[in-house]
């Protein structure tokens, strides 16, 4: 083979502190050293980081064997993002590394390595203050790659991969980055197309083009051979999609010619218990679920993400807005931003530009002197180095609603540079008028003007910039600001502003997952304003945005209680406290505040058999059904109704004492793969089968069979019960585990013991 790439993730080495023999323990890739490591809350930065102490340096160290170094070959090693500031060594020869934790690199080590036994050792530096402020983790968390690669072969960030429609033929055009001849062969399950050129440049028309849409996420494979003469040097496989993109002033964003709105979410890298060292099996199961409540977009907020990532969006149909970082000369890039900002970006755009589901490009979020001459002149500067390695989609900047007037604060001075930026001061403006101007000099340079939580100025922006279309790429999941007050607890659904203008092309809301990191006060260790737990369990508000943006008929009722602990949310992020249960041991007919959430123009609702009337939904703010129901144990049944018909239903019942466990699927097929990981979802039931909502009992898991047991999560960020055990209680009835394949065939028994109730057991059968 010509070219051939080989995963190194497993057997290597981990020490923190000291890279002393006795200090190094067994580990596999990916690998985050934080998530494990104490919760202290007088650590410094804890709150951005989750109270875990990150702080330190670690080493790691692998034994690999090159069974033949052949001539004519180069060898590289490529790290898909080690956080951060990391030195690499092969044989005891310093290779290189890189500075920011979130950018690919690839280091050359032809001269280094050698036919046998090497050893590679990584030094990852995580002691520079401030880290990012949110969890960052800690460690070589992402795919780590040795590429065996013949002198003369492609460079994939010198490919650029482009498509026109011309009716129903897409006029496709791939520049190789090469002089040398280079064939092009396209395929899909149906269809082959062929190209050639020596200049760098290749055509190829495709008939009947299948376009790539979220509906219909078509993709084709593109294999590139690079030749040396008459003998193939190099292949190149990669999958491209074929779409147009148009943004039209005043009408929206059109794919392949259809309107679209962008239903999005903000999300960050952690997957709650495994911090930052999320494996792409876990994202495509959190994609599902995120693709079942109708989202077709997400904001990979703010950074880099690992580009298995993307490789899902691709294959999901999830659009994405991708950005490279948060602050510039401010927070933690400022120890990076004059010396890396044109590599870091660089990176980003070589790296992902070919991904069809990247519909939009930021440069930065929320930054220092946001409107001030010193900002915008970075943002043209950042703007104009994108353009030139990809014109093909807008260009934009997430900003703030805060704008304040000129100072002279020295930024290198400001630790906590999120409350510099959005703290109300005496330089604050609070004048409409001169706020529409500041955005209008922002909206001067970007393609689109993106806005952070501004849905009440939406009317006014548009007024004074009718050119340009507005995306919310952060919005609040359910109030909304007023005019004349940024923050205002009204019950208007920032969503409805997407759906009343064709100049909002739509909205991401902050955020789709709770985070790690970003906490508002411990004990909670992150952001739990989201839409779901980090267990991927649905938080009631997720059922309100099906309702907006799913058209499969659904209804589903949740009651208002205020006896639920405090999750520690920031105000105006989070939401009235439903939860979805009907068990209130201590009310005897207390009338209870409920929701109901549906896309159906009507809706039944019945206590034990005795109906009430409901408004439709049409008749409130919200689209959200509201009232009250007198507390009566039993079942409460609401009916959604389309054309008279009913089409679907939702049943809340009170739970009777926990006397079994339940995984979510009894039986489950793998493929074998070493490093695959599952997340297994196990609950509290009464005898007849009802979930104990209430029910906080310990649970523990054993795992049998070609398997391990590597972290338990509950979604309960305020709990300080360690991650890597084999045991945690249940939070709100339910407590989940991460299994991971150690490569061999064989069935894998998971079982759930929690005292006083049966067990369950899902089997995994693992095969070929």
């Amino acid at each position: 083979m010509c070219r051939i790439e080989t995963p190194i993730m497993n057997n290597w080495e981990f020490a923190l502190g000291e890279p002393q023999d006795q200090n190094f323990k067994p580990v596999h890739l990916p690998h985050d050293w934080a998530i494990t490591a104490p919760v202290n809350r007088d650590m410094k930065q804890g709150t951005a980081q989750g109270f875990r102490e990150r702080w330190g340096i670690g080493w790691y160290r692998k034994k690999l064997v090159l069974a033949e170094k052949k001539d004519g070959y180069v060898y590289q090693l490529q790290f898909d993002g080690v956080y951060e500031n990391s030195t690499v060594w092969v044989n005891g020869m310093e290779v290189g590394g890189r500075k920011y934790g979130y950018s690919r690199f690839t280091l050359d080590i032809t001269h280094s390595i050698q036919e046998g036994d090497n050893l590679i050792q990584v030094k990852v530096d995580n002691t520079a203050f401030p880290a990012d402020r949110w969890y960052s983790g800690a460690g070589i968390y992402r795919t780590v790659k040795l590429l065996e690669l013949k002198e003369k072969h492609l460079d994939p960030g010198n490919i650029q991969v482009t498509s026109e429609m011309n009716g129903s033929t897409a006029n496709v055009t791939i520049r190789t980055g090469s002089a040398s001849l280079v064939k092009a062969r396209l395929t899909n399950s149906d269809a082959e197309f062929v190209g050639e050129s020596d200049n760098g440049v290749i055509h190829i028309d495709i008939a009947n083009a299948k376009l790539w849409s979220p509906e219909e996420p078509n993709l084709y494979k593109l294999e590139l051979s690079l030749y040396d003469g008459d003998e193939v040097s190099d292949v190149y496989d990669m999958r491209i999609g074929v779409r147009s993109i148009e943004m039209i002033p005043g009408q929206g964003m059109f794919l392949n010619g259809q309107r679209v709105k962008i239903k999005g979410i903000c999300v960050h890298q952690d997957g709650g218990s495994l911090g930052t060292a999320v494996t792409p099996e876990i994202w495509r199961e959190r994609f599902l679920k995120l693709k079942e409540i109708g989202c077709n977009a997400i904001r990979v907020s703010h950074h880099i993400p690992a580009s298995e990532l993307l490789d899902l969006c691709d294959e999901f149909g999830l659009l994405v807005y991708e950005e490279p970082f948060d602050k510039w000369v401010g927070g933690s890039y400022r120890r990076y931003f004059e010396t890396e900002w044109q590599r870091d970006l660089e990176c980003m755009v070589r790296r992902d530009r070919n991904h069809p589901c990247i519909f939009m490009w930021g440069v930065g979020n929320e930054v220092e002197n946001q409107a001030q001459e010193s900002m915008l002149g970075i943002l043209r500067m950042l703007r104009d180095h994108l353009r030139t390695l990809d014109d093909t989609r807008p260009v934009s900047y997430a900003m703030n609603p805060h704008f304040k007037y000129e100072s002279n604060v020295d930024l290198s001075k400001v630790e906590d540079i999120q409350q510099f930026v959005d703290t109300v001061s005496d330089t604050e403006i609070y004048d409409r008028d001169e706020r529409i101007e500041r955005i209008r000099r922002i909206a001067d340079i970007v393609d689109v003007i993106s806005c952070n939580y501004q849905e009440q100025w939406y009317p006014d922006i548009h007024k004074a910039m009718p050119d340009k279309l507005i995306l919310g790429t952060e919005t609040y999941q359910y109030f909304r600001g007023h005019p004349d007050q940024m923050q205002n607890f009204s019950e208007e659904c920032p969503w409805l502003d997407v759906e009343k203008h064709d100049y909002v092309i739509g909205g991401m809301l902050w955020t789709g997952i709770d985070y790690l990191g970003e906490s508002m006060g411990y004990p909670a260790k992150g952001w739990a304003g989201s839409l779901f737990w980090t267990t991927m369990e649905r938080k009631p508000l997720s059922y309100l945005y099906e309702s907006y943006w799913s058209e499969k008929p659904m209804v589903y009722m949740a009651v208002m209680d205020y006896s639920l602990q405090d999750e520690v949310v920031k105000e105006h992020w989070d939401a009235p406290r439903y939860a979805s249960h009907w068990d209130f041991p201590q009310f005897n007919k207390t009338v209870i505040p409920y929701m109901i959430a549906t896309n159906c123009e009507e809706v039944t609702l019945d206590v034990n058999g005795k109906q009430f009337y409901v408004k439709q939904p049409a008749s409130f703010p919200n689209r959200m059904i509201t009232g009250f129901l007198p507390y009566l144990p039993g079942t409460v049944t609401v009916r959604g109704f389309k054309d008279g018909e009913e089409a679907c239903s939702y049943t809340l019942k009170t739970a009777g004492a926990a006397v079994k466990l339940r995984f979510d699927e009894e039986e489950v097929r793998l493929a074998v793969r070493e490093g695959y990981h599952q997340l297994f979802t196990v609950r509290a039931e009464d005898a007849e089968g009802t979930s104990v909502f209430r029910e906080s009992a310990k649970v523990t898991f054993q795992v049998e069979g070609p398997a391990e047991i590597v972290r338990v999560d509950n979604g309960d960020l305020s709990s300080s019960e360690p991650y890597d055990r084999n045991w945690m209680h249940m939070y709100r009835g339910s407590v989940s585990t991460v299994i991971r394949l150690t490569g061999e065939q064989g069935r894998v028994v998971l079982t759930a013991y929690a005292e006083g109730m049966y067990p369950a057991r899902v089997s995994v059968n693992v095969v070929e």
